[in-house]
């Protein structure tokens, strides 16, 4: 098979190996990396049905990573789907009133990003000696609130590497916060910033882009990666979850051979969803593609009209890691639905920087058709997780209830009656005071707010933070009450854990954050 190679969506660069692409997260002409083809599954459904995920993996990934080796690749895989995830089976079906939930948060930080980010430490670490690095690496990336965690989880301890996570202080759930600031490893780094997530994101694209700062981290010796959705590395892992789940449908005889199959994912910076249609390219039969958007519906809207605009109110809502105004990896998408025009990509972006907004024409929207969207708001997510747990038993989070909510609001407004898989991105365990709100009849947790204006500007006491985790065992011990599901250990965790990371930084303070932070060893 041909090497695949990567170029970049804004035409700066072309014929990077996979590694290549791997290592340096972002394209140097602030791009990102898109494979200059898409294949085919080179082996066909009967035999992916009757594969593990290890091996689906490497079936899936091995075209788009063609300069690691056989050794390399599958130790990789080992490495990361092992004895880490609480099921056997590391991404489970549950069939829920005929529809098929695809549960992606068993591992250690009960969150999809896991799926991937069990791998990307050891792909990275893999392409550093492929390339001769000799610097470490700094995984710098900014969270809506579970890549930081899972991003830790899997650096923690990989040497050559250290990883800094920027996360909205006022913008996560109280035990995604708790998962980071007790976050183990001498090289993670966390930092609470005074903003919104895509202060943050926007704030890591920018130092990526500063030349003058990689020389200064060059001469300490260091160089930077990112862990966001927008490494091609994260990107690639995810479409494996989605063959393989379509692989056992079949095999437990739920579909026929070539049935289609739609799928509903909740979607912020439009990671996830991109690894279905990239799914679908290979040639899995998928249907419709429905981005689930919550109160933030910039995507519901931009494939409504076409149109993106950022410019509208943020809201911080019950559904924390899809408060995003700046869906990243929507800019792979329509690098791919205007033919490859680099020239094209890149004068969007240019708009959305520099207005904040842009539109594209019939043909793009055309090229886009696979893609069906919709929104849920608090109230419909609160009367969604209300709704199946009442009728089933069965309990959502609430970025899982968003996409269930939005599926549901399809269904009845275009009578597609095909069959449909849900990403369940999240454990519930992980917002149970939102949960607990949705199944008790209480409800404040889903109203949405704007972002705070004024943020806190210092960092919680340790008296407050061990108030919080006490706050927190309570409400567990009523969802596990009330539900009968028990509190995952990763959660049960949490409760003893000592809180390492206490740092609070403004927008404009990243930059020396990240220096100081690099400059000196943790006492």
């Amino acid at each position: 098979m041909k090497e695949i190679l990567y170029e970049s969506t804004r035409g700066g660069e072309r014929g990077i190996t996979a590694s290549q692409a791997v290592l340096k997260g972002l394209a140097e002409d602030g791009g990102l990396y898109v494979p200059e083809r898409i294949p085919k599954l080179a082996v066909s459904m009967e035999e992916l049905s009757e594969m593990s995920y290890q091996e689906t993996a490497y079936e899936v990934m091995k075209p788009f990573l063609s300069d690691y080796t056989e050794e390399e690749l599958k130790d990789c895989i080992a490495k990361a789907y092992d004895g880490k995830f609480d099921t056997e089976e590391i991404a489970p079906l549950a069939k829920v009133n005929g529809v098929y939930f695809l549960e992606l948060f068993h591992g250690k930080t009960i969150a999809f990003k896991d799926m991937a980010l069990s791998i990307l430490p050891h792909l990275m670490t893999a392409a550093a000696k492929k390339q001769g690095i000799k610097n470490e690496i700094v995984i710098l990336t900014a969270t809506s609130g579970d890549t930081g965690k899972a991003a830790m989880e899997g650096f923690a301890g990989v040497p050559g590497t250290r990883i800094l996570v920027f996360y909205p202080k006022n913008g996560v759930s109280r035990i995604q916060e708790l998962q980071m600031l007790t976050q183990k490893g001498e090289n993670t780094f966390v930092v609470g910033l005074e903003g919104n997530f895509d202060d943050a994101q926007t704030g890591v694209k920018k130092l990526f882009h500063d030349q003058a700062f990689a020389k200064e981290l060059d001469a300490m010796g260091y160089q930077l990666s990112s862990a966001n959705s927008i490494n091609i590395g994260r990107l690639v892992p995810q479409i494996v979850y989605y063959v393989y789940a379509y692989a056992k449908l079949f095999k437990n005889g739920e579909i026929k051979k070539g049935e289609t199959v739609n799928v509903t994912v909740p979607t912020g910076n439009f990671g996830n969803i991109l690894a279905a249609y990239f799914a679908k390219e290979m040639g899995v039969p998928f249907g419709r593609l429905i981005c689930a958007s919550n109160d933030n519906k910039v995507l519901y809207d931009f494939f409504q009209s076409g149109a993106y605009d950022r410019n509208r109110e943020f809201f911080v809502t019950a559904s924390p890691s899809m408060d995003i105004l700046v869906s990243s990896n929507l800019e792979r998408l329509l690098y791919l639905s205007c033919g490859r025009d680099a020239m094209k990509t890149r004068g969007l972006m240019e708009q959305l920087s520099e207005t904040g907004r842009y539109a594209i024409g019939p043909e793009m929207r055309e090229a886009m058709k696979d893609f069906a969207s919709g929104y849920a708001d608090g109230k419909e997510t609160e009367a969604e997780i209300r709704r199946v747990f009442e009728d089933t038993g069965y309990l959502l989070d609430p970025h899982t209830a968003v996409a269930s909510a939005v599926y549901e609001k399809y269904r009845k407004q275009t009578e597609d009656g095909t069959k449909t898989l849900i990403a369940s991105t999240a454990s519930p365990y992980k917002f149970p005071e939102t949960v607990l709100a949705a199944i008790s009849g209480t409800s404040p947790a889903f109203a949405p707010g704007a972002a705070p204006a004024e943020p806190s500007g210092t960092a919680p006491s340790a008296a407050s933070e061990a108030a919080g985790q006490r706050d927190e065992s309570a409400l567990l011990e009523e969802l596990e009450r009330l539900s009968g599901i028990p509190v995952p250990a990763a959660v049960k965790e949490l409760s003893s854990a000592k809180i390492r990371h206490h740092a609070v930084c403004r927008p404009e303070e990243m930059k020396e954050t990240v220096k100081s932070t690099f400059s000196k060893k943790r006492k």
